[in-house]
């Protein structure tokens, strides 16, 4: 009885253990199941990604902000030629004899006593609260109107800029989506690998067991199961880096696959990216900085001209209170202003903003010049892409037709497990430089597009 009531306590405690234990397991294989790790990743389109990625990519909202603070320049430019109306309430206290007559006669106070000798000489103090409501409006202000047109060359030059910004991001939404593409597509070829070194791991074994291979031959064999399973980790861990990566693209925190659609890449002829690499947008925001740059030129030039405007003043004047009424008056006047001699500042100014200009006008040159090169250069590189494809799949066929000889003859003992493993690594080198040169020439084609500036238009994101 007693060794039955002994056997029951050991076996509650026993599962007891057991049950901690596995309560103990269960969060680390939840957290280790690969289901569990990629649960929050969604899987995009190219397009998609493309349309998300503009919407919410941080340098795009930053640059956004950045245009839209340039806009207000236009206004702030704008507000040089409007009138400015300034209200003003002022209090003096005085026994100077000018303002305490000048003074009484605004508050319209001044009696016949006040022309005595000793009032005029030795006035007693007097308060004066001043009201004043004044505006002036330019009439002719050459300089302010050069600056608006200044500031709205450069919102459309910043607007340039800005389409720019997003053909980069999408340059690099498509480098990032095609990476995360060949990484899984490295994760196949990795996988197929392991799976061919454990196929040549058991007919190693299987000649060992009917004694007509050696020890060594399941050796070999292990070592290089190994060492592709160890490549498929490192193929595993580029493919979750580059899903991140499109992620943080994508203005997003999680990872974000890709699709199983294939996006595929059609290039042009020379002619289409020639011409249309004249209108690429950086090339027109200098454009119109060059155009500022003249400008600019004209503002040190009107310099030299007058301002011309009008302007006027209504007045309250009180002794007693703010805002009192006790006097009224008003004024209306036109000036002109013409600065005769500034110390040669303005000579100085136009000679530095002919400079400036002569200066934009050789970055705007060389930058023709630079693009002209880039899409040369981006165009002969889908040559060469597409070339290194076809050669790839060659190969390829080469490898996979000699590892199928070398495995015949291994398998007749007509060649030793050196010459098949041999076979395996060009095999797996053929088939992860294909999806690297397949990779390549999508991105080539993409490249030739950014480089031309019409990868917007080409990909069907904006028309």
């Amino acid at each position: 009885m007693f060794k039955a009531i002994g056997y029951r306590q050991w076996a509650i405690g026993y599962w007891q253990r057991v049950f901690v234990f596995c309560l103990f397991l269960l969060p680390i294989a939840y957290c280790l199941s690969p289901s569990v790790v990629f649960a929050s990743e969604k899987q995009v389109s190219l397009s998609d990604a493309i349309r998300t990625a503009l919407e919410n990519n941080h340098e795009v909202l930053a640059f956004k902000n950045s245009l839209s603070a340039q806009k207000e320049d236009i206004g702030v430019a704008r507000s040089f030629l409007l009138p400015k109306i300034t209200f003003e309430e002022r209090y003096m206290r005085t026994n100077s004899p000018t303002y305490s007559f000048m003074a009484k006669l605004n508050q319209e106070r001044f009696a016949q006593s006040d022309f005595a000798i000793t009032s005029l000489n030795d006035p007693k103090p007097i308060n004066d609260f001043q009201t004043s409501l004044s505006f002036e409006q330019p009439v002719f202000v050459r300089k302010a109107n050069i600056g608006l047109d200044i500031s709205k060359n450069e919102f459309s030059a910043k607007g340039e800029e800005f389409i720019r910004k997003k053909e980069e991001i999408t340059f690099r939404v498509v480098q990032t989506y095609l990476m995360v593409r060949t990484a899984k597509e490295h994760v196949t070829v990795a996988e197929k690998a392991v799976e061919d070194a454990k196929e040549h791991l058991r007919i190693a074994e299987l000649r060992y067991k009917a004694g007509l291979g050696l020890y060594s031959d399941i050796l070999r064999a292990s070592t290089s199961v190994t060492d592709a399973e160890q490549k498929l980790v490192s193929a595993q861990k580029n493919l979750n880096v580059a899903k991140r990566a499109l992620g943080m693209l994508l203005g997003m925190s999680e990872s974000v696959d890709s699709n199983d659609e294939n996006p595929e890449f059609t290039a042009m002829g020379i002619d289409y990216y020639t011409n249309a690499s004249l209108s690429r947008k950086d090339i027109k925001s200098l454009e119109l900085r060059h155009q500022n740059a003249k400008n600019s030129i004209k503002i040190a030039e009107s310099g030299y001209l007058p301002s011309i405007g009008i302007g006027g003043t209504y007045q309250l004047n009180d002794h007693k209170r703010p805002f009192g009424s006790k006097g009224d008056s008003w004024q209306i006047m036109a000036f002109l202003r013409w600065e005769l001699f500034d110390g040669t500042k303005r000579e100085y100014e136009r000679s530095k903003a002919k400079y400036k200009a002569a200066e934009t006008e050789e970055y705007l040159n060389g930058l023709k010049k630079a693009v002209a090169f880039k899409v040369y250069e981006a165009y002969l590189g889908v040559e060469e892409a597409r070339k290194n494809v076809e050669l790839s799949k060659a190969a390829l066929k080469t490898a996979e037709e000699g590892k199928r000889l070398v495995k015949i003859r291994y398998e007749n003992a007509l060649s030793p497990i050196v010459d098949l493993i041999d076979a395996q690594v060009s095999l797996d080198r053929a088939r992860a430089n294909l999806v690297a040169k397949e990779n390549e020439y999508r991105i080539a084609v993409v490249n030739l597009s950014y480089e031309s500036g019409t990868i917007l238009r080409d990909l069907k994101i904006e028309q």
